[in-house]
């Protein structure tokens, strides 16, 4: 398995593909497209998910230093 450069996160990459795939208006509905929208979806939402863990796990502390 290739290595990704340490720059970029999944979503930014996941982003410039969808973007590349979608120039052509015609290719919208491409199932390999779909799937790729799919993926960064799901990566959205585990990022997402791991902040509001976070968030949680810190409690009412946060509130009162902030």
């Amino acid at each position: 398995m290739a290595k990704k450069p340490t720059g970029e996160s999944d979503e930014v990459r996941l982003k410039k593909k969808i973007a590349a795939g979608t120039k052509d208006e015609s290719k919208s509905g491409d199932p390999a497209v779909r799937s790729l929208r799919k993926r960064l979806k799901r990566v959205q939402r585990k990022r997402r998910a791991v902040s509001l863990r976070k968030k949680h796990a810190a409690g009412k502390q946060t509130e009162t230093k902030s």
